[in-house]
């Protein structure tokens, strides 16, 4: 009787999901329209402060009093600041900082609620109920008032709000990836990879893994852009990374006093930046959640 289920079992796993699968999800995303616009406005972003720098080759933090809050010139492309420092070069410089940490933070929330909802998914009941209780009740903490006040008793770092920012994201993709994991345990190439002597690991990684990554590339952008939005609402707040290093949320906070004197050049590169790269990664989220849920999917 076990050889008949070991038989079986590797028959089901022969019909598992295939790469076709993929080949579709590739093929949809590529048709569709949000996806051409979120990559064009990303590699904007990416090319201005990552790309810009080396060839804009302006010191942000040069201060030159004799020329503060000098608008848009062929010297100063986009204007001077309060303290003379060249906008546009703070502009790269600060993107890069504001992405760098968005990305990590990102990245850092995705690894932990991956492996947290893998685990509790497939854990068992009991295993689950307690690992989603102490979800339930991290999440009752207001995750801006825990970030506000760590940032306010420790001293600002990149690797501190990293870390914070990470630990405060990290619950909804765990929960997004239980949930996929309770769908996906009981498909039928699961139960027979289960029935075929494959281990609690293989299982995982073999099967619920790869079969949950539309779920976990989906979250993955939009927490960036999550991410890189909590970065400069801290800057903005002046809880960010202390002076003199640029990012767009401090360049906002310090804008906000110019505005009576008109220096409209301190206020619109930041804001625009920082609302390109938003609106970019939302656009390959939606246009990757259609091409990944066959629910939403549509012939374009």
């Amino acid at each position: 009787m076990s050889v008949e289920r070991a038989a079986a079992g590797r028959a089901a796993l022969r019909a598992a999901p295939t790469e076709g699968r993929y080949a579709r999800n590739w093929k949809t995303l590529r048709r569709h329209p949000l996806t051409w616009a979120g990559a064009a406005g990303m590699v904007f972003i990416v090319g201005l402060c990552f790309l810009g720098p080396p060839v804009y080759q302006t010191v942000p933090t040069a201060v030159d009093i004799l020329h503060t809050l000098r608008p848009p010139s062929a010297a100063h492309p986009l204007g001077t600041d309060e303290l003379g420092r060249d906008v546009l070069s703070r502009l790269m410089v600060g993107g890069q900082l504001s992405l760098e940490v968005g990305f990590a933070a990102a990245m850092t929330s995705l690894v932990i609620g991956i492996a947290y909802g893998l685990a509790a998914g497939y854990g068992g009941r009991w295993t689950d109920t307690v690992m989603m209780r102490v979800v339930d009740l991290l999440r009752a903490v207001p995750g801006l008032f825990l970030l506000l006040f760590v940032n306010s008793v420790f001293k600002p770092s990149a690797g501190l709000l990293v870390f914070l920012i990470g630990f405060v994201a990290w619950h909804p993709v765990s929960r997004l990836v239980r949930a996929e994991v309770l769908s996906l345990r009981e498909r039928t190439y699961v139960e027979a990879s289960v029935a075929a002597g494959a281990s609690r690991l293989r299982v995982v990684l073999l099967h619920l893994l790869p079969n949950a990554v539309g779920t976990i590339v989906v979250t993955a952008t939009f927490g960036i852009a999550d991410a890189v939005l909590l970065v400069a609402a801290l800057s903005f707040l002046g809880l960010g990374l202390p002076p003199p290093a640029p990012n767009w949320g401090a360049m906002l906070a310090t804008s906000m006093s110019y505005l009576p004197r008109n220096a409209w050049w301190l206020v619109y590169p930041p804001g625009l930046a920082l609302l390109i790269a938003i609106v970019s990664v939302n656009f390959l989220g939606d246009a990757l959640r259609e091409a990944f849920d066959t629910r939403l999917r549509r012939d374009l």
